[in-house]
């Protein structure tokens, strides 16, 4: 059997793996986008899985490929990569997210990719694998847009709060259990637009490292709705360890906290994604969750849970690096 032949069965293997990593993405993800909704118990779980894989999926609708571009291109240089470079990286990711998963640890599916990519990259290449101006971007990201959300849900807190002051407690639930479906949909659309366009980057970079897109690099339109419809089915599959996690042991949320988390994480994810920034749905919802805690007083917030999540987030580029790494070398041996 030719090159030419072996080469499209490796190309469509890596593909459905790629479709894999969204898939788990979405599943691991899930808590994200409904943690604060199932926690205020606007919505059972089922249906709240519904909702947001609904908006998951149509968030290609409102959002140009800004982070696809940046995944493909900006985290390790295109002529760095090759199917073994992409086998290692999805696997690196994958791996991660199952142990997290597991664990019940909300980490950060795009961190795991991204350190995936750094990782075979590396393996393959060196530091001259690394697009500098791409990881700094990313890298700031990391910590800026859990911040953001943090700052983001403190202020619109205050805010909500001063607004509706004279209310009694009972229509101000009433009117934010009413809110958090907008809120919520608003979160989905954004973690959609923001998660889903990383596995685009992946496949099109894959596909344009074949000499499949020609001499420019672009997203197909059938890798757009492929890779959003995986998310979404992974997000539908749901993610019920980590709910607990993000929706009660942070802090105990009300509809009104519910709705200036989700609010405010989503601005944040909006932010990011017409930049292209790729950053983590986890971070910013953690951070939003953090901050609406915060408002009510510094105690409300388990801090204890949250260093936790902390250090799962430094960990993850490098722990998902070396497996990816591993999985580089160890193809080159089976070859």
């Amino acid at each position: 059997m030719d090159a030419v032949a072996l080469a499209l069965p490796i190309l469509i293997g890596l593909i459905v793996v790629a479709l894999i990593f969204d898939f788990l993405n979405g599943l691991h993800d899930a808590a994200n986008s409904i943690a604060t909704i199932v926690s205020t118990r606007v919505l059972r779980p089922q249906y709240a899985v519904a909702w947001a894989a609904f908006f998951n999926f149509i968030a290609f609708l409102f959002f140009g490929l800004h982070v696809a571009e940046t995944i493909g291109t900006g985290i390790v240089s295109a002529d760095v990569v090759d199917p073994r470079v992409i086998f290692g990286a999805l696997m690196g990711a994958i791996i991660w997210n199952l142990i997290t998963w597991g664990l019940g640890i909300p980490s950060s599916s795009s961190h795991a990719l991204i350190g995936g990519l750094i990782g075979a990259g590396m393996a393959k290449a060196g530091f001259n694998a690394i697009v500098w101006a791409g990881m700094t971007k990313t890298t700031a990201a990391i910590v800026l847009s859990p911040l953001t959300g943090l700052v983001l849900a403190l202020l619109l807190m205050l805010i909500v709060s001063w607004l509706f002051v004279r209310w009694t407690p009972f229509g101000v639930d009433r009117t934010f259990r009413t809110l958090q479906f907008v809120s919520a949909s608003f979160y989905s659309l954004g973690h959609g637009g923001n998660d889903a366009q990383k596995t685009m980057g992946i496949i099109a970079v894959l596909l344009y490292s074949q000499g499949h897109l020609g001499s420019s690099f672009y997203v197909p339109f059938w890798v757009v709705l492929t890779c959003q419809a995986a998310m979404a089915l992974g997000t539908l599959m749901g993610g019920w360890r980590i709910v607990k996690t993000m929706g009660s042991r942070i802090t105990r949320l009300t509809p009104m906290q519910g709705f200036c988390a989700e609010t405010s994480g989503a601005i944040t994810l909006f932010a990011a994604t017409w930049l292209g920034v790729p950053v983590s749905t986890t971070h910013t919802i953690t951070g939003s969750i953090i901050g609406v805690g915060a408002a009510k007083k510094i105690s409300a917030v388990r801090w204890g849970v949250a260093r936790e999540i902390v250090t799962a987030w430094i960990v993850t580029i490098p722990a998902s690096g070396l497996i990816a790494a591993s999985f580089y070398w160890l193809t080159g041996l089976a070859g």
